[in-house]
């Protein structure tokens, strides 16, 4: 039977069941028609099965749907011709929805492309593995920069260096090395950064790979010639007058004929002597400290890490400071958000630090009007803490802005130049950086990240 109505179909179908069900009823007590009742009996059977199949077809249909989608095959569509309007709507609503899974599949799929096309296209290595340490992706830099054709485990790299593949295995979320390794008798000095995320239920970590050894060799010369600069300055400084001094002096006690010690030294020829040998004693002492500070400068303690408040160290800083603050009648602002903001740290040598800024705001401060300085401990959007010291000094001048860093180098008569490169060398030890904003006759503000 075969009705373009779904209704009418069920409605024809569950009469003649009812019709059939009637006429048993009515024959089923006579001996004469027995074979007619069980004849009858099971037409009406197959009558109310086929019918139960026949309505059952919406779920068939909405299970085949619902595996479809289980199993992401999108090639499959429902069409009912003859049922009625809400067959055709749930056909079509059936028919839509994989269409948009459709184009969800192939949008996800072109974004993947997208994505892989980039991370190896990419000069900076990508390796992605799962805690076990399986490789997910080895980018095409990554295999130009260990000289390997791809891996599967991140364990396979003690073949290229055993020191790497230790290293990269104990990275965790956020950390930050530098790791030394040589490859074909050539030194590379990888920084590698790593990051964790988690998908399809598994934990995976993302590490970065970048070859810094030329811009360190150039930093490092650079580092180097601006530090011979300093000290050969400050060395003929020292040498300079100590050799002419030493002549004069030959030229007074010895006679340049005989060689021998000059007879005719008056009193006057004893007191430029005396005078001579006083500034050689002064100069060669003058060397002999600024050797002493540099000594001091490369033998900073090992820090002593202590999680601490940054409230005490900053009240310990201003009670040490404010005789001078309120001497030259500044108006020194301490802020810390949160007021309990602790820090893993050396508190001595966080102190020596923030005790450097502050004097050196000080200086800058000298003859302003309204001097100011602010003091601020905050935490950033990406959970790193700074600790900033803020002037409304002269500021500094943007041709020595790069210099301030340079052990000696110093812009004041009285500075012996190490404080700034002090710091910097105790902001390394804490695996942090200082930097600095200036705006000359304006505002400079020193930022100790953390």
């Amino acid at each position: 039977m075969n009705f373009k109505n779904f209704r009418l179909n069920i409605v024809l179908r569950v009469l003649l069941i009812v019709a059939s069900a009637v006429i048993l009823i009515s024959i089923v007590k006579r001996q004469e028609f027995i074979i007619s009742s069980i004849i009858l009996a099971a037409l009406t059977i197959f009558q109310i099965v086929s019918l139960v199949n026949y309505v059952e077809r919406t779920n068939k249909r909405l299970t085949t749907f619902l595996e479809s989608i289980r199993h992401s095959d999108f090639v499959s569509s429902f069409s009912d011709q003859g049922l009625g309007k809400s067959f055709d709507e749930l056909n079509n609503a059936f028919n839509e929805v994989i269409n948009e899974f459709k184009k969800t599949r192939a949008s996800r799929e072109e974004h993947f492309n997208y994505l892989q096309t980039v991370v190896q296209h990419i000069s900076i290595g990508i390796i992605v593995f799962q805690k076990n340490g399986k490789v997910d992706i080895f980018n095409n830099a990554s295999k130009r920069m260990l000289r390997t054709t791809g891996i599967r485990y991140v364990h396979e790299l003690e073949k290229t260096d055993k020191t790497l593949a230790d290293a990269l295995m104990g990275m965790k979320a956020g950390d930050q090395n530098l790791v030394k390794i040589f490859i074909e008798n050539e030194l590379l000095q990888l920084s590698v950064r790593a990051t964790e995320f988690r998908m399809r239920g598994e934990d995976f970590v993302l590490i970065s790979l970048q070859n810094i050894h030329s811009e360190l060799e150039a930093k490092e010369m650079d580092s180097w010639q601006k530090l011979i600069r300093v000290l050969t300055h400050e060395i003929m400084n020292s040498i300079t007058p100590i050799v002419s001094l030493s002549g004069t002096v030959k030229d007074i006690l010895i006679n340049e004929e005989t060689l021998e010690l000059s007879s005719d030294i008056d009193e006057d020829d004893v007191e430029s002597v005396l005078s001579a040998l006083n500034t050689i004693e002064k100069r060669s002492q003058g060397l002999l400290n600024f050797v002493q500070i540099y000594r001091n400068l490369t033998r900073i303690p090992k820090p002593n890490f202590r999680y601490v408040q940054v409230k005490e160290i900053l009240d310990s800083v201003y009670a040490l400071l404010e005789p001078k603050i309120k001497e030259q009648g500044i108006q020194c602002k301490v802020q810390i958000f949160p007021k309990e903001l602790k820090l893993t740290v050396d508190p001595d040598l966080l102190e020596q630090v923030i005790i450097n800024l502050v004097i050196n705001s000080i200086h800058a401060l000298k003859d302003r009007e309204n001097p100011t300085i602010k003091i601020i401990a905050s935490v950033t959007s990406n959970n790193r803490a700074n600790i900033s010291v803020a002037d409304n000094g002269q500021g500094i001048k943007p041709d020595i802005m790069e210099k301030i860093f340079v052990p000696f180098f110093t812009s004041k008569k009285e500075g012996s130049g190490i404080g700034l490169s002090l710091s910097r060398e105790i902001m390394r030890l804490h695996k942090g950086n200082i930097t600095v904003k200036s705006k000359p006759g304006e505002e400079t503000t020193f930022t100790l990240h953390f």
